[in-house]
């Protein structure tokens, strides 16, 4: 973006449609991840921005192989709307060059069908410094504040699904 381009009024700018991914194991708890980039100690589901033409399972899967190392998964869900947050007025004009206000996404929920060593952080373009397995109805706690009410809505729609995943044997 060149310098001389006046930015939108942040109330007037689009959102940037996306993904969010809510990963399973066998006993129902949810991948979290803490952010390279974020200096607090935040967790967040794997998530990201979909490429022009993508449809928004290809998306999800395509996110989950690029931050996570893995495609190991099969989607067993998928949210009944699209859930949007705002971007803080504070970091929104340097977030996507300041063109969007926030994210609209599309959300899935997972069965991962790996072993934990086919998680590998390490990929092209790391996004997350660690990792680990949580109770699903914990996350919304450890999200940055400006996601909390996306991550709620998220949690309360895949909770049904975790738990059911959870009783499952084996």
């Amino acid at each position: 973006m060149s310098k001389d381009r006046k930015l939108l009024p942040l109330d007037q700018r689009p959102y940037r449609p996306g993904i969010g991914l809510v990963l399973l194991n066998s006993r129902g708890l949810a991948f979290v991840a803490q952010r390279i980039d974020t200096p607090d100690d935040a967790w967040q589901f794997p998530q990201g921005g979909m490429d022009e033409g993508e449809a928004p399972r290809q998306t999800a899967l395509r996110e989950m192989k690029e931050e996570i190392g893995t495609d190991k998964a099969e989607i067993v869900a998928e949210s009944s709307d699209w859930i949007a947050y705002d971007l803080p007025p504070d970091i929104a004009d340097k977030v996507w060059k300041g063109r969007y206000r926030g994210q609209s996404q599309k959300w899935f929920c997972a069965r991962f069908t790996g072993a934990d060593a086919d998680i590998d952080l390490a990929t092209a373009h790391p996004e997350f410094s660690r990792w680990q397995w949580m109770d699903l109805a914990r996350v919304p706690e450890l999200i940055v504040p400006f996601k909390r009410a996306l991550y709620d809505r998220v949690v309360a729609e895949f909770l049904p699904v975790a738990r059911a995943m959870g009783r499952r044997p084996g």
